[in-house]
């Protein structure tokens, strides 16, 4: 069987703190074609977040193994870029430079000066913050902050953009329209992109698929769901579009599901 772009293969996971052991994923796996949009969702403590940093190499694993265009991955790459939900800029640099910093780092010796200043303009123009270049962080908004967030990554010509909840500290306004910034972007760039979200709609609106998780400890995925959604999505049509509102409904009862179990548990 052929290798998808993106593999996560038998990924196995456990935390040792103290003597004590917690297993944290289970025999997860998963396959990602180039391009895609995948989210993965799930209630709290069920391993999403170390599934990301896993594929960013942030953290080992157990056992199992990742593999990105049929290289194995266990450690941080400029291929693999993440956005956290805290934007994690530097206070003391402008909008320009931090990206700039990226660019200089991963570019030296392949993009001459003038490139890599075009090429932090154009990312940039890209998330509509070219105006901002020479702000700092403290003098633009919490939304404009993570645009420069994804304009960081982005430069990074990353192969997979991992966006771990890059909305949740967001108002609902602003986040509707960084939505619709990642899904104009993802239309022109057509880069593999992998979602942590807590948000039914963000994930429906967004993916092309949602990896459901199971709850953990020793979390799994419990189901893997198509959203066969034609791009663009208007999030004003998607409100009563009929597969919308099935797709959400499937996610919303996998997560009830989940929540009644954990319950009954307790």
């Amino acid at each position: 069987m052929a290798q998808s772009y993106l593999s996560l293969e038998f990924i196995d996971k456990t935390f040792e703190r103290n003597g004590t052991k917690s297993e944290v994923l289970k025999q997860v796996s998963l396959g990602v074609d180039k391009g895609e949009f995948v989210s993965i969702i799930g209630h709290s403590g069920c391993g999403k977040s170390t599934v990301l940093n896993i594929i960013a190499g942030l953290i080992d694993v157990t056992s199992g193994a990742v593999f990105l265009d049929g290289k194995h991955v266990d450690a941080p790459g400029p291929e693999r870029a993440v956005v956290f939900q805290n934007h994690s800029l530097l206070p003391w640099l402008s909008v320009y430079e931090n990206i700039n910093l990226a660019v200089s780092k991963v570019f030296r010796g392949k993009k001459s000066k003038s490139e890599q200043h075009d090429w932090v303009m154009h990312n940039l123009d890209l998330v509509q913050m070219a105006h901002a270049k020479d702000k700092r962080p403290a003098e633009i908004s919490g939304g404009m902050k993570q645009r420069v967030g994804i304009a960081r990554a982005l430069a990074m010509e990353p192969k997979v953009l991992l966006l771990d909840e890059p909305f949740g500290a967001l108002d609902a306004l602003t986040r509707a329209h960084l939505q619709d910034a990642v899904m104009e972007i993802h239309a022109r760039l057509g880069n593999t992109m992998i979602m942590i979200t807590h948000d039914v709609d963000e994930a429906v609106l967004l993916s092309d698929r949602i990896v459901m998780m199971t709850n953990g400890p020793a979390a799994k995925i419990g189901e893997v769901l198509e959203v066969p959604i034609p791009r663009p999505r208007n999030r004003i049509e998607l409100a009563s579009d009929r597969t919308y509102l099935k797709c959400r409904e499937a996610v919303l009862k996998f997560l009830y599901e989940r929540h009644r179990f954990v319950e009954a548990a307790e």
